[in-house]
């Protein structure tokens, strides 16, 4: 009876045993999941960003998955299992998510879930762009809603309290990378470009104090509206004075005629853009210049039938295309037209330019 106990008891304490090693194994790999694996370093990737369109019905697996053969991750499975043990796989985040990379699992998860608080969008926003793509851009990375931002951009108190004499801040929201959180009020995505443009602004009249006094009759606002042109002409930096030069020409010469007018494509397509309700050329406008929109006075941006500047900027300008308005290159030039890789053919007469636009195949 003695040997049945002894053996029973034996058996007892090997079972508590490895039950007892089950259990510590089971928490040592919750541990190492809960702790060690979120800040364990993601796989190398070649690119610095990845898009991934979530839709609703997109179970956490499929993401996963998308994330491994994107090089986010390095391994699916681990990375679902740490999500849904933390319950994170009920609560998705939506539409086009950015993942940078390399990340962590822990960013991972911060980026693909709306639990973890809010993340920070790293956003490049490119010298050219008009208030209205900006709007898209800040809102297809999530940082907010591109109608309540164009809102913003009109708030008259905050264009005040900027130094900013417009209607809206186009021009006055200065390209550059900017980093916000996501679901940040439109106001203060407003308030960081207008911030910007002055800081940049205030070095560059420093630095161009002689030449701007020069400029009679030239308002900081007339300034800006002209540089945003010459920003939508100019593909190839080099050309930016060139191209204030000519602009410069057209407005100051009695030989170009019609008189003062800067005849700019930009400016008919911003127009299109800004106000299509005044101008009935603009109806159905896909991005292309019609005859009947070079035509149309109605467009008050229309710089083809109305002399002088239109009536603001039409693009967000770079400080190098500002410099370029306020110090343009010298010379006789008052055509140029597009002849490749970005680059245009610049000419003194009418008759040298239309031999310029056959050449190019230019209509």
């Amino acid at each position: 009876m003695k040997v049945e106990s002894d053996l029973g008891s034996g058996v007892a304490r090997a079972v508590s045993l490895v039950t007892l090693l089950a259990v510590l194994g089971v928490l040592g790999a919750a541990g190492w999941l809960f702790v060690v694996y979120p800040d364990t370093d993601g796989p190398a990737s070649e690119v610095e960003e990845v898009h991934i369109e979530v839709s609703e019905g997109m179970t956490l697996r499929q993401l996963a998955n998308e994330l491994k053969r994107e090089r986010v991750i390095k391994d699916a499975k681990v990375w679902s299992l740490s999500m849904r043990m933390r319950g994170l796989d009920r609560h998705l985040r939506q539409g086009k998510v950015r993942f940078r990379v390399p990340m962590t699992p822990e960013e991972a998860a911060r980026h693909a879930t709306t639990r973890l608080g809010r993340i920070q969008v790293r956003i490049l926003i490119p010298e050219g762009f008009s208030r209205f793509e900006i709007a898209q851009r800040l809102d297809e990375y999530g940082v907010c809603n591109a109608h309540d931002f164009l809102d913003a951009t009109e708030d008259a108190s905050l264009l005040a309290s900027y130094g900013v004499e417009a209607n809206d801040a186009e021009g006055y929201l200065f390209p550059d990378t900017y980093e916000f959180d996501d679901d940040t009020k439109p106001r203060r995505v407003v308030e960081r470009m207008l911030a910007n443009w002055t800081r940049k602004h205030e070095a560059l009249e420093e630095r161009y104090a002689e030449r701007l006094s020069k400029l009679k009759g030239w308002t900081t606002h007339d300034i800006v509206t002209l540089a945003s042109i010459v920003e939508k002409e100019a593909a190839v930096p080099a050309e930016r004075s060139r191209i204030a030069g000519v602009f410069w020409n057209r407005l100051k010469s009695k030989r170009f005629l019609p008189r003062r007018r800067l005849q700019a494509d930009p400016t008919v397509q911003y127009g299109c853009v800004a106000v299509p309700e005044a101008a009935p050329s603009c109806t159905d406008y896909d991005g292309r210049i019609t005859r009947a929109m070079l035509d149309d006075p109605k467009n008050p941006y229309n710089t083809y039938r109305h002399s002088g500047l239109p009536p603001g900027p039409i693009s967000n300008p770079g400080n190098a295309s500002i410099a370029a308005v306020i110090d343009p290159e010298q010379h006789d030039y008052y055509y140029f037209v597009a002849r490749g890789s970005g680059q245009h053919h610049f000419s003194e007469t009418l008759r040298q330019h239309n031999i310029a636009v056959r050449r190019n195949g230019q209509k």
